[in-house]
C-alpha cells in the first residue's frame, strides 16, 4: 500500500507535530552551541622543541622560523594562523591550510618546527594515531 504525501500527513496527530518540532530545536541547539568549537586567541610557534615566539593573532605578520633544512614562514592573520613555506620533502604542515580552532597544530617534522593555536576552549585535549 503506497501513501502519498496526503496520506502520510492524515496519519499525523498534533502531538507528533509537537515532538518532531521539539526534536528539530534540539538538534539545532546543539549544533550551534556544542560543535562550534573555541575560538583561538594566541599562537605558539616551536623549533626543536623550544618556544621560539607566542603571538596574538589580532595583526598580520609573517614569522621566519629557522630550523635544520632551512627557514619555516609562518603567516598570522587575524583570527587564524597558517605555515606558508616549509623547506620540507612532503610539505603537510603547509598543506594543513589556515588553523582557525584553538587547539589546532601543524607540524612540519623534517624541519622540527610545529605552529599551534592557544585558547580557552579547545576542540580536543589531545590527539592519538
Amino acid at each position: 500500500m503506497k501513501l502519498g504525501l496526503a496520506g502520510w500527513w492524515a496519519l499525523l496527530r498534533p502531538g507528533d507535530v509537537v515532538v518532531a518540532a521539539a526534536g528539530l530545536c534540539v538538534c539545532a541547539y546543539a549544533v550551534l552551541s556544542l560543535w562550534r568549537g573555541g575560538a583561538p586567541d594566541g599562537a605558539v610557534i616551536r623549533a626543536a622543541g623550544k618556544v621560539v615566539a607566542e603571538v596574538d593573532l589580532a595583526r598580520a605578520r609573517m614569522i621566519e622560523v629557522p630550523g635544520p633544512l632551512g627557514v619555516t614562514v609562518v603567516e598570522i592573520r587575524p583570527g587564524r594562523a597558517r605555515v606558508a613555506s616549509d623547506p620540507g620533502p612532503r610539505q603537510y604542515c603547509v598543506r594543513q591550510g589556515w588553523l582557525t580552532q584553538a587547539g589546532a597544530v601543524a607540524i612540519c617534522a623534517p624541519n622540527q618546527v610545529s605552529l599551534s593555536l592557544s585558547g580557552r576552549a579547545a576542540d580536543y585535549d589531545s590527539l592519538n594515531y
